[in-house]
């Protein structure tokens, strides 16, 4: 991927398409075509240099978790007994290994990561705590938070 910092601006095409692609990933060339009236070329042009850019990193279906016996969003709070560069790249690769865990991220503050998974219910969630994210390596100590209410829940960006 391409360090975004060196890239150029966005036009405001370029803002449109990102909208409208981020609202529906699934919309044809000829929709996003007339949605920001442009030709069908010029917009698969621009869609392809946006990719290449960066700026569009995929795209992938959103899918109900409750229907998928995944119901239950807990976040957890993960101290590490060091923060060594050796430690904290045996813990990233555990954890991308781990596909019930969905984000990982390093942070700054009183613990070093917040990992966001989902679960079926809470005795789902003990085997992953006990079998799975106490083990990781350097786990020193875990804070967990089960959601009670998703109040909001998106991966659009203001654009």
């Amino acid at each position: 991927m391409m360090d975004l910092s060196a890239s150029r601006s966005l036009d405001k095409i370029d803002t449109n398409i990102l909208r409208a692609l981020q609202a529906d990933g699934r919309m044809s060339n000829l929709r996003l075509a007339e949605v920001v009236q442009l030709s069908p070329t010029a917009v698969l042009e621009r869609v392809k240099r946006l990719t290449r850019e960066g700026f569009i990193l995929g795209y992938e279906a959103r899918l109900n978790p409750q229907l998928l016996g995944a119901g239950l969003l807990i976040f957890v709070e993960v101290l590490l007994d060091r923060t060594a560069p050796r430690q904290l790249d045996a813990f990233k690769a555990e954890v991308l290994a781990r596909p019930e865990i969905l984000e990982c991220h390093l942070v700054a503050g009183s613990f070093d990561y917040l990992l966001k998974t989902r679960v079926a219910d809470m005795a789902a969630y003990r085997d992953l705590i006990s079998s799975g994210i106490w083990t990781l390596p350097g786990v020193r100590e875990t804070r967990t938070y089960a959601v009670i209410e998703e109040v909001k829940s998106t991966t659009l960006l203001p654009v």
